[in-house]
Order: C-alpha cells, then structure tokens, then sequence
C-alpha cells in the first residue's frame, strides 16, 4: 500500500524535491485528509466518484491508492463542470521550488482548492505567512476544514482572486494554482520589490519579478501543465495558438502569442484521428476531458494535448 513516503520517492525519481525543507513538507503533510473525495473518468467516458468512507473495502482501497498517485485529482463538480481539484503532486512541488520562497517570507495563494497546496506553504514557512484564496465560499469553508486537521491555520479568504487580497499586502510571493489569460494589475501592485510571481497561463509556467508596483518581467518555465480556470477573472480555456506559446520554454513575458507550431492541416488531422487506447488510460488526458467539462469530444482534447507537448502533469 503507497503512500506519503513513497509518493516523495517517485517525485524526488523525476527531478523535484531537491530541497529537504520541501522534501519534508512532502512527507509529513497527509494528502488524504484534503480529498476525503474524488472523481475519475474510465476510458470511456463515465464519472465515478471515489471516497474515504466508502462501505466497499476494495473501493475505498482504490480511492487511497489514487491519493498517492502522482496525479491530479477532480475533487469538486458542478453541473458536469470542474470547478476545482488537487493539483499533480510533482508539479505542486516543482512551482513550489520555482517560487524560490523561504524563512520570514509571505504568500498570497490564488486557489485554495482542497487546501493541501496552502498546508505545504504553512509547513514550510509557518501559518501566519500564508494567506490563500478562493472565489467559492463552499470550497474555503472545506479547506479551512482540511487545513484544520491537518494542524494547519493559514490565512483562508473568501473573494475574487483576479483583484488579489490587499488587506494582508505586500506579499513576497504570489503563486496561482488555477489558469488565467493573463496576470491580473492588481498582484504586482500587493508585491513587495523583488518579489516574485508565478502563475499557468494557458498551458504555461510565468515567473516574474517584480520591480514595483506597474513593472514585472519574466519569463515562462520548460513545464506544460493543465489548471482549473479563475473563476471570476475572465475566460481561461487553454486552446489555439495561447496554448502552444504558453508551452515555450524560453518565451518572453511580452509578446508570447507566436506560431503554434503545427500546422492547420496537421490540426485537422489530429482532431478526426480516434484516440490510442493508451491514451485513454492516461490520468492527465483523463483529467484534461474532466477539465474540459464536456467542451472537448475525446478527438478534440487529444489535438490540445498533443499541441501542449503531450503535459503529464
């Protein structure tokens, strides 16, 4: 039976969790408290729902197997839509490092999500640096719940993550666990000088540095990922050329909306191809059609997910 341990093996295996403080944040914050439940999506296309305390032993056994699985979970569905999940653990890790936060710092978190996310930022800096957010009232009561199991009591607000949390600024670091089309004005202006923010765009990774409150560059990381949409902060959907540019290591902060890299044709091609039953049975193309909500037929999300360099986070 896996767990926690052997979940920060195979992190540690595939490159991440080179600093013991998050190593051991890794280790010693439970997943399992912070998804009592989830949903998953067979090769087929059906939703299933697995949880804690489940009266079938089998499923309860596949519902623990899944949380210490590197892979995202969908943990919140309304009306056929996801509107919330706990992140890839190795990804988690790897903006984690990227975020270069340590001792003193303070953090604003855009997307609470189950909470597990803000309890590693509280176990690596301490309660009162961390403040998250999230638009969803039904979601921060049930991560504050979590976090409070778990022995963690950051900050946990209510509100419109676009606009930030300037009550609490200025913040050292800013990191955004949902997708947006841009960097909202409103986070650089809660930065302190220096600090750094990290956000998806599309399929990407931004890192920027602040220099003051109307200036910030940066640059996007190696690291295609998928996120949940801001709610609350314009439209996010990962499609068309934004998606390929977003997936460009090297792309500057300015002007990132090039070329996607395929053709027209090559499009058209990959959206009527029937998908290989392999990739059906991949968790992060599963979870790519939950994201969708319904938007993408099979065909169309594998296009997407082979534009975005086949993400497997």
């Amino acid at each position: 039976m896996g767990g926690a341990s052997d979940l920060v093996k195979e992190i540690v295996a595939g490159g991440a969790l080179t600093d013991p403080a998050w190593r051991a944040a890794f280790a010693e914050v439970p997943r399992e408290l912070f998804v009592p439940y989830y949903y998953t999506v067979s090769p087929g296309g059906a939703r299933e729902r697995l949880w804690r305390d489940d009266p079938d032993p089998r499923r309860r056994e596949r519902w623990r197997e899944g949380v210490y699985d590197d892979v995202p979970l969908a943990t919140r569905m309304r009306d056929g839509e996801l509107i919330s999940s706990s992140s890839q653990p190795s990804l988690m890790a790897r903006m984690l490092e990227a975020l270069e936060a340590g001792d003193g710092m303070s953090v604003l978190e855009i997307g609470t999500g189950p909470g597990y996310n803000a309890a590693l930022l509280s176990h690596r800096l301490g309660d009162s640096r961390v403040t998250t957010m999230d638009l969803d009232p039904d979601i921060t009561e049930a991560a504050r719940a979590h976090l409070a199991a778990a022995g963690y009591r950051p900050r946990v607000v209510t509100g419109n993550g676009a606009r930030g949390c300037p009550a609490h600024a200025p913040y050292d670091r800013i990191i955004a666990t949902c997708a947006l089309p841009r960097v909202p004005e409103a986070w650089p202006e809660q930065c302190a000088p220096g600090a750094l923010v990290l956000a998806p765009i599309a399929t990407g990774l931004l890192r920027l540095r602040v220099t003051d409150a109307r200036r910030a560059t940066g640059r996007f990381l190696g690291t295609p990922a998928f996120f949940v949409p801001l709610r609350g902060g314009g439209p996010a959907t990962p499609t068309g050329q934004a998606a390929a540019a977003a997936t460009e290591p090297s792309a500057p902060t300015a002007g990132a909306s090039g070329a996607s890299g395929a053709s027209g044709e090559e499009d058209r091609d990959a959206e009527e191809a029937e998908v290989p039953r392999r990739v059906l049975r991949d968790d992060s193309f599963r979870f790519l059609l939950t994201l969708s909500g319904g938007s993408l037929d099979p065909p169309r999300a594998y296009a997407l997910w082979r534009r975005a360099g086949r993400p497997t986070r």
